[in-house]
């Protein structure tokens, strides 16, 4: 899921693995003619409005490391253990903050290169500001990964078919939708989605949307894998 708020204690324990680990993955990572990359756990920066986060934030990670050419071609080289549990989600986010009322749009295309082996899910993470609510869109996923919560059916919304899920992870609540296939490149609308979730269903309210995040939610990379955006666009009005 997204960004991560790790305890002081769980940072200071996995600072001097990750540290070793990335010195290791920034080694063995291929070279990129990129205008920034970070092998640091928390590693961000922005770019032509979007922020770019490295974003190792679960237990029992490896290394990982985040280059980008722009805000919206940039990749990921990550070496997890093939284990279970989420190890990381290195994403772009893009500030929206607006109420799903007052949207007239939001959407998004994706194009990436993803590998065939390991266990991940290529997915948007969309919160709201209060970040009670999270909502994420899986596009494609491969290996030993779900989603939180339970089934609660089939719907075409937004240019796509998705089984949908309602969790609770303790601290917000979550409704995932896995696209019905597997998909690469592709747009989103978003904003259906949001309004299905809020009307038709009256899971939330008129909640103020913070930012969407698209990335890779990685389990395991074993041996060292490379995901890559070649082009993300995110818009709102």
């Amino acid at each position: 899921m997204a960004t991560r708020t790790l305890s002081r204690l769980a940072k200071a324990l996995l600072a001097p693995a990750l540290a070793l680990g990335a010195t290791a993955g920034l080694a063995s990572a291929p070279a990129h003619a990129a205008v920034w990359n970070s092998c640091d756990q928390w590693g961000n920066t922005s770019l032509n409005g979007y922020t770019l986060y490295n974003n190792i934030w679960g237990s029992g990670a490896g290394s990982q490391c985040i280059w980008a050419n722009s805000g919206t071609n940039w990749g990921v080289w990550a070496d997890h253990p093939n284990t279970g549990g989420i190890k990381s989600y290195p994403n772009a986010k893009k500030v929206i903050n607006k109420p799903i009322a007052s949207l007239a749009s939001l959407t998004s295309s994706y194009n990436v290169t993803v590998p065939s082996s390991g266990a991940y899910n290529t997915s948007y993470d969309i919160w709201d500001t209060d970040y009670d609510y999270e909502i994420m869109l899986w596009v494609n996923h491969n290996g030993a990964v779900g989603p939180l919560g339970s089934p609660q059916g089939t719907v075409t919304l937004g240019g796509h078919t998705w089984n949908v899920y309602k969790g609770d992870n303790g601290a917000n609540q979550v409704f995932s939708f896995l696209r019905t296939s597997d998909s690469n490149s592709g747009s989103v609308d978003i904003l259906p989605i949001l309004k299905w979730i809020k009307d038709t269903k009256g899971w939330m309210g008129n909640e103020t949307i913070g930012d969407v995040q698209f990335g890779y939610e990685i389990t395991s990379s074993a041996g060292g894998l490379d995901f890559r955006t070649n082009n993300l666009t995110v818009s709102s009005s």
